[in-house]
């Protein structure tokens, strides 16, 4: 075997890994309840978001003519809204239509009922809130719809969702679930890196002073400043510390020794930025990304697990090579 098959192959060994699909079930439960808790905290607000000129906070056709710059064909509620006038619907009755789809995708998510048509149903509904709300968008609706886009097109359904249970369907391809996973793995380690360098950059995460800047703007101000005054000395530490986890991201969540270490970390940056600053939806769905793409089949210090990859992956592996019958399940020997 020469050098250059012995890279190929390698190249398919590590995009397409033998895996369960329990990670897209932690994704689709994960996603579900991103969704659904978006559209219960958006209930009070939504029309005051999204409403036309003179009626909303900032008017719509505002956001989607900017986000018309990027491209026209960007979905956005003022299709929705065109629509409804078409079949004679007013503003007001789509705008609540689209809300309760919205939170009905995410709870059909939640039970795995009809897991395909819910996630491209969530993403769209979703793009097309975050569009046209793009003046009042943030991170989290960008990690939404980049989440919601590889769950729409991964093999579901999963083995826990609703739709396994009540249709029977042919046992998905292990190396086709492996690399959806390894995908959002590599975007994962895209993201961390080249936040982490930005940054570096900057004097402001050395010093600490972009964390207290952070930590003190309204509507983020949730410590109370004498509290940051009095462990002022913790900035610095905290953001040099965060720097280094996400630059190392990429590095020590690949290695078998460090991964359980360095994913602990990121959860708890995580879930500190959502307690400490009110980013309740940014620190889920992050939470729920790490989780599906490096937590499931981690393995846990002290604890013995048996040997081969993630967890049950060597067991779908031997399935996927074993004799098959015709509904796609391995033979009975």
């Amino acid at each position: 075997m020469t050098a250059l098959q012995r890279w190929w192959r390698g190249l398919l060994e590590f995009l397409f890994p033998p895996e369960t699909d329990t990670w897209l079930a932690v994704l689709r439960i994960g996603l579900g309840l991103q969704v659904a808790v978006y559209a219960l905290f958006l209930r009070s607000d939504w029309h005051y978001l999204f409403s036309g000129t003179g009626e909303g906070l900032v008017s719509r056709e505002l956001g989607e003519a900017i986000a018309s710059f990027d491209s026209p064909l960007i979905p956005k509620l003022g299709w929705l809204v065109a629509f409804g006038q078409h079949v004679g619907l007013g503003e007001e009755t789509v705008l609540s239509v689209a809300w309760a789809c919205l939170l009905c995708m995410g709870c059909c998510l939640l039970l795995g009922v009809l897991c395909r048509p819910a996630a491209i149903i969530a993403w769209f509904l979703h793009l097309c809130a975050a569009e046209s709300g793009g003046l009042l968008a943030y991170g989290a609706d960008n990690f939404m719809t980049m989440a919601l886009f590889y769950l729409m097109l991964s093999p579901l359904p999963d083995r826990y969702s609703l739709d396994r249970l009540l249709v029977e369907t042919k046992l998905r391809d292990p190396r086709l679930l492996g690399f959806w996973r390894r995908v959002l793995q590599v975007h994962l380690c895209f993201v961390y890196f080249f936040g982490g360098m930005a940054k570096c950059l900057g004097s402001g995460w050395w010093n600490g002073s972009n964390l207290w800047r952070s930590l003190i703007r309204p509507p983020f101000n949730l410590i109370s400043p004498d509290i940051l005054v009095r462990f002022k000395y913790a900035l610095p530490i905290l953001g040099i510390s965060i720097c280094l986890i996400e630059v190392g991201y990429p590095v020590f969540i690949w290695m078998k020794k460090t991964r359980f270490l360095w994913l602990v970390c990121i959860l708890a940056m995580h879930a500190a930025i959502g307690l400490t600053m009110g980013m309740y939806l940014f620190a889920l769905v992050m939470i729920v990304l790490n989780l599906a793409a490096f937590g499931v089949g981690i393995r846990v210090p002290f604890v013995r697990h048996r040997g081969g990859g993630t967890r049950d992956s060597t067991e779908f592996f031997r399935r996927n090579n074993s004799p098959r019958n015709g509904l796609g399940w391995p033979a009975k020997p």
